[in-house]
């Protein structure tokens, strides 16, 4: 396809996928279920490091921690006793584990309460065209506190050439405002231009099949290949494709 042609189908399906229908099947519903900002942020980083795998099996479990906090995160984050972290415990989502789930509620409490915020975290590093090394020091902060080793893994980091697909979809969720009802764009103080597409098999697979990416791996590098490839076709907001690309290579088997 010629670029116009590939811009005008890609676009076409962003019509297609980036609606309210979307919801339904996607972990985007969990954060979609409040309405306090910080309870919005804080169920969907929650819901996005434990999206992988099984979709059925993300909102289950993603459901389930918002029960173990009573369905107020934010309040449980800045209010918990330690007798109330002994009920995640029993917690799992495949190699996430509850004591993987103490430690983010430690750490989510500590940066809010002296880093202001997720959103502000985020913002410090950003750069003009792109959000990885914001992502890199936010692991660097999320785990300054004493923390477990093996909880570390469950935060991927560009740096160390990650693709960090999940957290590049949570900033989608929280940044990206499409006016049709599924991403939020409740973070006023980041800008869509500056996202980055959510890697995985699926958008990877696709990406390649259209000529938008030659890299093999779906590592730091191809996503930055990719990320060049949507700023060409929208650079204002490149990311509205991972809709396209995602819904071709899910719900059509492209």
């Amino acid at each position: 396809m010629l670029q116009n042609e590939l811009k005008e189908f890609l676009d076409a399906k962003v019509v297609q996928y980036n609606n309210a229908k979307f919801i339904d099947s996607d972990p985007i519903q969990i954060p979609h279920r409040f309405s306090l900002k910080e309870d919005i942020e804080i169920a969907g980083f929650l819901t996005a490091t434990i999206s992988w795998g099984n979709r059925k099996s993300i909102i289950n479990n993603a459901n389930r921690m918002m029960n173990l906090m009573g369905n107020s995160p934010f309040d449980f984050i800045m209010n918990h006793k330690e007798s109330d972290l002994e009920g995640l415990q029993n917690f799992v989502h495949r190699t996430f584990n509850g004591t993987d789930l103490i430690q983010f509620i430690k750490s989510l409490n500590h940066i809010y309460k002296h880093h202001v915020g997720l959103e502000h975290v985020f913002a410090l590093k950003a750069e003009k065209h792109s959000l990885q090394n914001s992502i890199s020091y936010f692991k660097s902060i999320f785990f300054e506190i004493e923390h477990t080793s093996r909880t570390q893994k469950h935060i991927s980091d560009p740096i160390k050439n990650s693709a960090a697909k999940r957290i590049n979809m949570f900033l989608r969720w929280m940044i990206r405002n499409d006016h049709a009802g599924v991403d939020f764009g409740i973070w006023k103080k980041l800008s869509p231009s500056q996202l980055s597409c959510p890697l995985d098999v699926h958008s990877g697979n696709v990406a390649r099949k259209l000529g938008l990416l030659t890299r093999k791996q779906n590592d730091s590098k191809a996503l930055a290949e990719l990320d060049a490839s949507l700023r060409n076709l929208d650079p204002h907001d490149p990311v509205k494709y991972d809709y396209a690309l995602f819904g071709l290579g899910v719900f059509e088997g492209f």
